[in-house]
């Protein structure tokens, strides 16, 4: 039975960043710690600035939570997973609080943040077998057959975000995400999406290594890991209180923000080098959870490039706008470029560069 959590401590290694709780007027609040204000840094600029005093997170539009503590939380696989669990448990999902769901997350998120007490769920049934979690993902998707091995499935994959069925497994001490079919992709989306991997780094774009285990799940080296060392990840999503489930951003608004964050022009270029790709290609996917950053010691800059084979998007349009079009013309892209300050002539190159190399794969008119 799930303990009733009513403070959660943020931790990033072994510092605590701050605490999390709950008022009785049901607002969810943070404050940095004394320590961590002198020593650590802001891990949410827009919103949390490294200040001391109380926080409360607005009530939209990721439930009463912070964006960036919402970036820890899993999404329609894990989300499926963890409300089998529940059921299975007689726990009515509803029930549970930010401070419950942060805590069976502990640390087993994504990127460097760590919540405690952990009540991560634990399975007595250990395995790593690619065939073996395919067939229990299977049995989950189908409805119409039973996997006894549900906490399994969440211990090695219901914390990432995302609708496609995934494990975080270690393969030569390297940390790897592998994707499954989810009940709409194609046989193919493994080998497909590899593909399109193998032509966006053509294309010039910052990619994670990316490989087929097995021949036919799609696996991505993650990014958010350096050997044993967990990297501080942020969302677009999250740091602009940005929903992804409908579009909220524009990629002129998205490069904006990414000089604000990075303080580097080079990273809005690589955002117009990813929305040209995106473009020409038929990703419309493109929503706010599908642009991320990371926190090194040389400070903010945009995250590797994921999630970039084509999909259908919002009612057939772009998730994230291009000046303010879902089914944009080559005028808009520029003008997305024009606004975030780029120079013409490199966007035109950039332009060129992409078109060129994803002729394989192109879309539509292109």
């Amino acid at each position: 039975m799930l303990e009733l959590i009513k403070l959660i401590d943020v931790k990033i290694g072994l510092m605590v960043v701050g605490q999390i709780a709950q008022t009785p007027e049901r607002k969810i609040v943070f404050e940095y710690t004394s320590q961590f204000l002198e020593n650590g840094f802001s891990i949410s600029p827009f919103y949390l600035p490294l200040k001391p005093g109380l926080f409360t997170a607005p009530d939209e539009p990721f439930g009463g939570n912070f964006g960036v503590f919402n970036d820890s939380l899993p999404d329609g696989w894990g989300n499926l997973l963890l409300d089998r669990f529940l059921t299975s448990q007689g726990i009515d999902r509803s029930s549970l609080s930010v401070l419950d769901r942060l805590s069976l997350v502990g640390s087993s998120g994504m990127g460097a943040l760590q919540y405690f007490p952990s009540q991560n769920i634990q399975s007595e049934y250990q395995s790593t077998e690619l065939e073996f979690l395919a067939r229990e993902v299977r049995k989950v998707i189908s409805e119409t057959d039973y996997s006894e091995h549900i906490e399994l499935l969440i211990g090695v994959g219901g914390s990432p975000g995302g609708a496609r069925p995934k494990a975080l497994l270690k393969e030569n001490d390297e940390s790897w995400m592998v994707k499954f079919p989810s009940s709409i992709d194609p046989p193919d989306i493994g080998t497909l999406e590899f593909e399109y991997s193998v032509i966006a780094r053509k294309c010039g774009i910052d990619m994670p290594e990316t490989r087929l285990f097995e021949n036919k799940y799609f696996g991505a080296k993650r990014f958010d890991r350096d050997g044993d060392q967990r990297i501080h990840m942020h969302t677009a999503s999250g740091l602009l209180y940005a929903s992804h489930r409908y579009p909220s951003l524009d990629y002129s608004e998205l490069m904006r923000a990414s000089f604000a964050l990075t303080r580097n022009l080079e990273n809005s270029y690589k955002l117009f080098r990813q929305m040209v790709f995106n473009v020409l290609t038929g990703n419309k996917d493109d929503h706010t959870k599908n642009f991320s950053f990371l926190y090194t010691e040389q400070g903010w800059c945009l995250s590797p490039a994921y999630d970039l084979a084509p999909s259908g998007g919002f009612n057939g349009n772009h998730s994230t706008t291009i000046a303010g079009e879902g089914q944009p013309s080559l005028a808009n892209i520029y003008e997305v470029g024009t606004q975030a300050g780029l120079r013409k002539s490199r966007m035109l190159a950039i332009f060129d560069e992409v078109f060129q190399n994803c002729d394989s794969i192109r879309s539509g008119d292109w």
